[in-house]
């Protein structure tokens, strides 16, 4: 099958790689020449585990394009996937700008037929909003060409998307015609071997249930950092806790860590948009504002517990910041908890040396000219001369540190983990001061 990839992000790269993967005709189109560039160059202008090395193969066998030329694009795809960026506006809504004019221009230049998917985040009712667009289009080309207009949200997880793409666990598809239905059906045939993965449901509830799914995953993680700090205050251990409710099958293992709080692209984005979308059809998702309001507070624990030890006045100090992604295996740091540690100790007077594995070119253009954060090129250079050790983001290789090199370097052996690496015992007798969430 012929396809467009109508943004070459994070989403729209992805699903256009692992689409030529099986098989496909690939086209993916941006409109930062910049970004093409790096493509066509033979690289990508994200991380992601195992993505460079697909990309290269795809664009060596001839299935996967790169183009800047919106008509062209429009033209190729029988199947034009949207998949621009759906920044929150100021008052927290889904910024449908891009998608719409991706949809504009679709109807403005194709030639035949088209399934139009809608694979971005979007708010209910967005499928209408370019379904309009098109025919608005079509409308003044004095054009009667034939289209469906398709929901069907991305469930990629950042440093593994790849996995999550080629073996899903499922496939939501919301559609309103059987000839769009055949199309998506032959499209995703190559992922569902084993057995059906596809749901297919009406268009407004498959745009509800991406937004659904994340907000309920950020539920279940500000959860666990309540009951997370509660434990603290109680002497109890958090950790034991999630072992114990984990264990009950009807709740499950996934999304029970308590840490200092969630980050990313989507979580923080999407509940944001959610909660305004109940706004304007009247109803206050209370539990989401809670949820929301949570992680906010939570980002702040571990320099409420680094102000607890230190004082408030950190004038003078020095921290070592090991992770600044808001999750390992991705440079992303949109709201990562990393940012507001780092601001917040700026606040008060200290100044920060950080390191993470592929987040510091990003680092750098986030933190630009401020002096008061610098980097180091590995995990113990950070250390040297610090008052004390903060981990935000929970990469492997932070799992079985050098704790006599941690205890050597550091001007006091004080560790604050936000992510609970560490059985607390074990790194005490070791002679080092340990702080985690939630854990006695």
């Amino acid at each position: 099958m012929k396809i467009t990839v109508i943004g070459s992000g994070y989403v729209g790269l992805v699903s256009g790689a692992c689409l030529a993967d099986v098989g496909n005709d690939v086209m993916c189109l941006d409109v930062d020449p910049a970004k093409i560039k790096i493509l066509e160059d033979g690289g990508i202008p994200i991380h992601e585990p195992g993505l460079e090395e697909m990309v290269r193969r795809n664009v060596a066998a001839g299935r996967l394009s790169f183009t800047t030329d919106v008509a062209k694009a429009a033209q190729y795809g029988a199947i034009q996937f949207i998949a621009v960026g759906t920044p929150p506006d100021e008052d927290g809504s889904a910024d449908l700008q891009y998608v719409l004019a991706a949809a504009r221009n679709i109807g403005k230049y194709m030639d035949g037929y088209r399934v139009i998917v809608d694979k971005s985040t979007v708010p209910v009712g967005t499928a209408d909003k370019v379904r309009a667009a098109v025919a608005e289009e079509l409308a003044a080309r004095g054009s009667d060409l034939e289209y469906s207009v398709v929901s069907n949200p991305e469930f990629l997880k950042e440093g593994a998307a790849i996995d999550d793409f080629m073996r899903p666990d499922r496939i939501v598809v919301g559609a309103d015609d059987e000839r769009a239905v055949d199309l998506m059906r032959q499209l995703y045939a190559p992922f569902q071997r084993n057995h059906d993965k596809l749901v297919f449901m009406d268009v407004r509830s498959a745009e509800l249930t991406k937004y659904a799914a994340n907000a309920m995953l950020a539920t279940r993680i500000s959860f666990m950092n309540e009951l997370a700090n509660l434990a603290e205050t109680l002497g109890a251990d958090i950790e034991l806790v999630r072992q114990g409710i984990g264990s009950d099958p009807r709740i499950g293992w996934h999304f029970l860590y308590a840490g200092c709080g969630y980050g990313g692209s989507c979580f923080p984005k999407d509940v944001k948009a959610l909660i305004r979308t109940g706004r304007e059809y009247g109803h206050d998702l209370k539990l989401l504002n809670a949820v929301e309001a949570a992680n906010d507070d939570q980002k702040h624990v571990l320099v409420n517990k680094v102000v607890k030890r230190f004082g408030e006045d950190l004038t003078g100090r020095k921290f070592a910041m090991w992770g600044l992604a808001f999750k390992p295996n991705t440079d992303d740091m949109r709201e990562a908890p990393s940012r507001v540690i780092a601001e917040e100790l700026f606040k008060r007077g200290a100044t920060v040396t950080a390191y993470d594995p592929v987040a510091m070119t990003e680092a750098e253009r986030i933190f630009g000219d401020e002096t008061r954060i610098s980097f180091a090129g590995r995990p113990k250079s950070a250390l040297d001369d610090a008052d004390a050790l903060l981990i935000v983001t929970e990469w492997k290789e932070f799992r079985s540190p050098d704790f006599e090199a941690i205890k050597a370097r550091l001007k006091q052996p004080v560790v604050f983990d936000g992510r609970n690496m560490y059985d607390p015992a074990m790194v005490r007798e070791q002679g080092i001061e340990y702080h985690a969430i939630g854990r006695v």
